[in-house]
């Protein structure tokens, strides 16, 4: 008999809630080197935190995703602060929470404030607005657990581009030619662009959308130093095409391997042009789930009908019940050592900051000394790669900017699973290009504190960790 389609899934309780974390006008709201302004003048639209529960039938601790309308964290003390009082609140271990950012780069930086920052004595409070909101949102999903399944499909988007483009009209950076040309970082119509779209479709037990997932790679910098207003960027038009068409059921956005993928039409002043692309980038997530068969069926082979030809019928019939590939929880955590740069110490780059005059350099240092002290001062650093099982599908992250590949290789390598990648999940610091750049003049690669071979080690420990999730190690 020819096999029958059967897409992975989890059959266990799921629940999810959503918080609000609006920001106040007047906040700081500097996260561009180029901007001219540093408050936040307006709101684009609202900011959001949406947490998503899951447990298995027979009960025992669940997981929480907890995703955030947010940029990324400046200091990694003040993530591990913030994470672990959201960890005390919930009683859960550090493996079954996993903090997701969205990336935007239009909301308040999450690093204490400095003293000269107009606008910086609100940032502390809308810290803790948002952990309250956090734990607040992470109960409420707890205790809204219903039976339902979760189901996935994969198809693809064209928002994304690739963004590392070789600077037109300037053959080098030298006037001998002895280096080679800069690549900066903006639409390149050449460049190879993962458009892989991940959709994981949540229906309760009675038939109720409880929550579309979209897991995705793009970096929503749409919005950059002209835009002065608070903003989720392409996601919050996302959510909100997503959710007018599933009667209202949260629509989560997770930040894929998006080291070098953004929207070819970016770095844009007008909130119109985000909203454009969320729609873009919702339409085909809506799609997706169109192609989806109804929740808890699949399509098994029926046989051959004679006609002028032979024809092969497929009709809709329900998926088997039980089996751990559906309703198996895990969450694990690896760690691998990563080689770190011979960068100066945080002492220096505070004097070579206190020096400086140039507002872009000033930005471009003051992300470096965070990176620096997040780091320490070794020849290598432990890396976490965080890892979820969910039923037939696998989780996977870091709290690097990883470039595409390294999902392209882990959903290879566990080729008939479905992987979620997060980027920027439970802490913030630095890329994870490909070692080829490392001989490039490359944001990148300059920008990271991680030596080159970093994003390939990284990569062969997630795809060992997902085969220790699923048993096949």
């Amino acid at each position: 008999m020819p096999p029958m389609q059967n897409p992975a899934a989890f059959t266990g309780a799921v629940g999810t809630a959503r918080a609000d974390i609006t920001p106040p006008v007047g906040i700081y709201c500097r996260n561009w080197g180029a901007a001219k302004h540093d408050v936040a003048r307006g709101i684009h639209r609202p900011l959001a935190v949406t947490a998503v529960a899951f447990r298995e039938t027979a009960g025992g601790p669940p997981l929480v995703l907890l995703d955030a309308d947010l940029g990324w964290w400046g200091s990694a003390a003040h993530e591990r602060a913030f994470r672990g009082r959201i960890l005390a609140a919930l009683g859960l271990p550090a493996e079954r929470l996993l903090f997701a950012v969205t990336h935007t780069h239009s909301a308040p930086p999450l690093s204490p404030p400095e003293p000269h920052w107009p606008g910086g004595d609100l940032l502390l409070a809308f810290h803790a607005t948002i952990e309250q909101a956090a734990v607040e949102a992470g109960r409420r999903a707890i205790a809204a657990l219903e039976p339902a399944i979760l189901e996935w499909h994969a198809g693809s988007c064209r928002l994304a581009a690739n963004r590392d483009l070789p600077e037109p009209d300037r053959a080098t950076n030298a006037a001998d030619g002895s280096r080679p040309r800069r690549i900066v970082c903006g639409y390149n119509p050449a460049g190879p662009a993962d458009d892989t779209l991940l959709v994981g479709r949540v229906t309760a037990a009675s038939g109720r959308p409880l929550a579309t997932i979209v897991n995705y790679a793009c970096h929503p910098t749409t919005l950059a130093w002209e835009n002065d207003l608070v903003s989720p960027d392409y996601v919050g038009a996302m959510r909100e095409t997503i959710e007018a068409a599933t009667g209202g059921a949260p629509a989560v956005f997770l930040q894929g391997a998006s080291g070098e993928l953004a929207p070819r039409h970016q770095y844009v002043g007008d909130p119109a042009v985000a909203d454009g692309h969320g729609r873009e980038l919702g339409h085909a997530a809506l799609a997706v789930l169109c192609a989806m068969e109804p929740p808890g069926e699949r399509l098994g082979f029926a046989g051959v009908v004679e006609s002028g030809a032979p024809l092969a019928v497929w009709r809709p019939e329900p998926r088997p019940a039980g089996g751990t590939q559906e309703t198996t929880l895990a969450a694990r955590r690896a760690t691998v050592d990563l080689p770190l740069k011979a960068w100066p110490t945080a002492a220096e780059i505070t004097a070579e900051l206190a020096a400086s005059t140039d507002r872009a350099l000033a930005e471009r240092l003051r992300r470096r000394l965070r990176i620096r002290e997040a780091l320490g001062d070794g020849a290598t650093y432990p890396f976490e790669v965080w890892g979820w099982r969910i039923g037939g599908a696998v989780v996977l992250g870091t709290m690097a900017e990883a470039y595409s590949r390294i999902q392209q290789r882990v959903r290879a390598a566990l080729a008939d699973r479905p992987v979620v990648w997060l980027n920027l999940v439970n802490g913030g610091v630095g890329y994870l290009p490909p070692e080829p750049l490392y001989d490039l003049d490359i944001y990148p690669a300059w920008q990271t504190p991680f030596d080159r071979g970093s994003l390939e080690r990284v990569e062969e420990t997630a795809i060992a960790l997902g085969r220790e999730l699923l048993g096949t190690a």
